[in-house]
Parts: structure tokens; sequence; C-alpha cells
């Protein structure tokens, strides 16, 4: 059974691996046996993520690219590919947030979001396809949101880029099966991260969340890394076009 989950012999691209979820994917892909490139916007910020990496054992990079910059998926990519000698795993966990009512929100915000979120993992598979295509298949997993499911105010550029992603997720799942690319994601719930530290500032809004989580806690990074190694492994073979929600049970009790 173990060898279903193994990914030795696997190269993986992870955006947005500098800290937080990124990171501990980044992690769990390499403790499952992957080699991992894993992508920042300074390649210094990547020194932590490369540090532990290393200490694994086994063949990682960190690459200096920002996903929404217009010809980044490329580049990143062949990079990838070079670093490592092939691409068999995509994560598009690079993402940002910002918090803003929404008759406060204008282009340039927009923008900012959505071309990192959803405009930068598009291209980012359709770079990394590209080269799977050609090379046996591979796996991408995006990484949407519990906004991908359901509303929340003062989020509505994030929101739409999630939704989006979701979208993405299962349009590009039908499109390139017949090529052997699987394409699924997950939708972390609500995890203390550098992004996220703000709203855990408010005691009450952290109190009123517990309460709507069935575990009782919030989402440790050590949580998303198991779900990523199944969706990318041979156990997941004959799953695509999926969103499996990492929430301690947030959605499945509203």
């Amino acid at each position: 059974m173990s060898d279903l989950f193994s990914l030795a012999g696997r190269k993986a691209l992870v955006t947005g691996g500098s800290r937080g979820l990124g990171r501990a994917i980044a992690l769990a892909l390499a403790a499952a046996g992957a080699q991992v490139a894993v992508t920042a916007r300074r390649r210094e910020a990547l020194e932590e993520t490369l540090a532990q990496l290393h200490a694994q054992g086994g063949q990682h990079v960190g690459l200096a690219q920002d996903v929404s910059r217009t010809g980044a998926a490329e580049s990143s990519v062949a990079e990838a590919r070079e670093a490592l000698g092939g691409l068999n795993i995509l994560v598009n966990n690079a993402g940002i947030e910002e918090v803003r009512a929404s008759e406060a929100v204008d282009e340039a915000l927009w923008d900012r979001i959505v071309d990192t979120n959803l405009k930068g993992a598009f291209f980012m598979a359709q770079a990394a396809a590209r080269h799977m295509a050609d090379s046996g298949g591979g796996a991408i997993v995006n990484l949407c949101s519990l906004t991908s499911f359901v509303g929340v105010p003062t989020a509505v550029p994030y929101g739409a880029s999630k939704t989006g992603l979701l979208g993405m997720t299962r349009a590009l799942a039908t499109e390139w099966a017949g090529r052997s690319i699987r394409v699924n994601a997950i939708a972390p719930g609500y995890f203390r991260t550098a992004m996220t530290e703000g709203f855990y500032a408010d005691a009450q809004w952290e109190a009123r969340m517990l309460d709507r989580i069935p575990q009782g806690r919030f989402g440790r990074d050590a949580d998303v890394g198991g779900a990523v190694v199944f969706l990318c492994s041979d156990a997941a073979a004959y799953v695509t076009g999926h969103c499996i929600p990492v929430d301690g049970g947030y959605l499945a009790s509203i």
C-alpha cells in the first residue's frame, strides 16, 4: 500500500513555497520521495524552505519567479525541468489576499489578486501540461479556498479568483484527462499563516470561527501535506476534477 503513495522519482514544482502552506506542501512532497523546485518572488526568501528540504535529502532547488508576471510560467517550468531533470507535478499554491470593503476595491487591487491567484495559476498549468503531455502525464494540484464555495464579506477579489480556480480545475481535468494529466485541488479552511495573521488579532472573531469548525481547532501547516501527496500519487490515479476541503469539517457543517 505504501508504494501507492510514494512519489519516489517524481519531480515537483510548488509555487509560493517560501512559507506557510507552500512550504508545508513542498516538505510533504519531498518526504514522500519527490525532488522539489519551489518559487517565490525573491530567491533569498526561499532559504529556510530549501534548508529544510535539503535536510530531508534529495535534489531540490529554489527559483525567483513572480507568477503574476507575463512569461513567468514558461520560465518557471523550464528552469524547474532543467534543474530537476523533468516535471511530473505542479502545485499552484502562490496566492495573495487583502481584506477590503467591496466599494473600496479598485482596479489595481483586483488585478493584483486575480493575476496572481487565477491568471498565474492557469498559465503555470498550461506551461506544465505542455511538458507533461509529452512525457507520460502528471498531476496538477491547485490551492482553492473556502471562498470557492461560500461568500466571505470584504474578500470579493479573492473569492472571485478562488471560485474561478475551482472552475478552472474542473475544466482542465476534463480537457487533459486523455493526456494522462490529472487536475485536482484542495480547499484549505482556516489556517494561521502570515497572510491571514491579521484575522487572529481579533479574539472575538477567533472564538466565533472555532465554534463553526467541528474539529474545534484551526488548521496546522502539516494538515495540508497528506491531501496533496495523495492527489499527486498513484493512489489517486482515478481521481481528477475534484476539490478536497481541508477544513476540519467546516463546509460539511454550514
